[in-house]
């Protein structure tokens, strides 16, 4: 039984040396190899900036006309011309309508006739009167005459003031007939057209025009604001930005009036901005993104993309030899796809804002190559 042990155990080791034999003789020379470097994830980033910011109140304006007019006739007569296009642009002082002026011309001529009648009468009176005054000095002729005639020459001086008058006022009314713009602005469709009688009683105007540049924005912010706006408006500092909806399109204005009352059901307060609109980027009626700016303060600033939150809090990855690493931070407020940080960064940290889903804190990072202009 002994014998059979040691067989036995020579066995073994003769089968354990010829398999650590094969392994050293089928691994190749320096198969000790180095582990592999860590893989490095790839991200974009972008330096926190520390600049002026503005302190804005957003809000949902109106756009509103500075000046509308609605045109009507100011006499009983019928339309001759229509001197525009639906919606065209007016300049001050276009012809928009000529209304017929037949009979007030007629009226003009007679009116003008009788001055003209009255003025020979006045000569004639006149020319009494002085020779009255001669006979009178001779004593041809009495005192009666003589009155008489300064009567008559008084009578018909009256009567030409009347007559200058009435033609006058037939000017005026003949300058009706003729429908003027009284501002530049746009147009509206015209509501009559060529041989429509048209009436000071009718109740649609003729057409309406809207004053387009400059406009007046109207929106509502919180009272809270008010301190700070009646400030701003003080130092000349106040801003208004109007920009349309689905539109890069922007226009800037100032204030130009506060409301005298905060509505006590809300707690709002109305403030109006006059806006250029020199290219009629705003059009009357509609609803505009507007943003007040009552003071600028100097920020810490980041791209919105660099904010994370979680359970504890905003956070950015700051990117610092190589490695990501978590910095939480305080996000004030956001205006124009950045974020305003009060407190968590300096102003020169490079800041991740593209590939946070594969980043923890202490994860190797490399930039991404960005290509010339992008």
């Amino acid at each position: 039984m002994a014998k059979r042990g040691w067989i036995v155990a020579a066995v073994v080791l003769v089968a354990a040396g010829a398999a650590a034999y094969q392994m050293r003789a089928g691994a190749p020379e320096g198969s000790a190899k180095a582990a592999p470097p860590p893989r490095k994830v790839l991200i974009d980033i972008a330096k926190a900036r520390r600049e002026q910011v503005p302190v804005d109140v957003a809000a949902i304006g109106t756009v509103t006309p500075i000046s509308s007019v609605a045109l009507k006739s100011r006499i009983e007569t019928t339309i001759v011309s229509v001197h525009f296009e639906d919606g065209a642009r007016v300049k001050q002082d276009d012809i928009l309508f000529t209304l017929d002026s037949r009979q007030i011309d007629a009226q003009i001529q007679q009116a003008e006739g009788t001055l003209a009648r009255d003025r020979a009468q006045l000569t004639g009176a006149q020319r009494d009167l002085r020779r009255f005054s001669d006979l009178i000095g001779k004593g041809a002729t009495t005192q009666v005459n003589l009155d008489n005639a300064q009567t008559q020459a008084d009578i018909l001086i009256g009567t030409i003031k009347a007559d200058q008058a009435a033609l006058d006022n037939l000017k005026v009314q003949k300058s009706y007939t003729v429908i003027r713009a009284p501002f530049d602005g746009r147009i509206s469709a015209a509501n009559v057209k060529v041989g429509n009688f048209v009436r000071p009683a009718d109740s649609a105007p003729l057409a309406t025009i809207n004053q387009m540049a400059p406009v007046y924005v109207a929106f509502a912010v919180p009272q809270s604001v008010l301190g700070d706006l009646r400030d701003a408006m003080a130092s000349g500092i106040a801003e208004v930005i109007a920009t349309v909806p689905g539109r890069d399109a922007t226009e800037h204005g100032k204030v130009a009036m506060v409301e005298n009352t905060v509505d006590a059901t809300t707690g709002m307060i109305t403030v109006r901005g006059i806006m250029d609109n020199a290219s009629e980027t705003l059009w009357p009626g509609a609803l505009v993104n507007t943003r007040l700016i009552v003071r600028r303060e100097e920020a810490v600033v980041v791209p919105s993309a660099a904010i994370q939150r979680s359970q504890d809090g905003d956070f950015v990855f700051v990117v610092s030899d190589g490695k990501a690493k978590v910095q939480p931070v305080q996000v004030d407020r956001t205006t124009g796809g950045s974020s305003v940080v009060s407190a968590g960064l300096n102003g020169s940290e490079d800041v991740v804002v593209d590939g946070q889903l594969l980043l923890s804190d202490g994860t190797l990072v490399q930039p991404r190559d960005r290509k010339a202009g992008a």
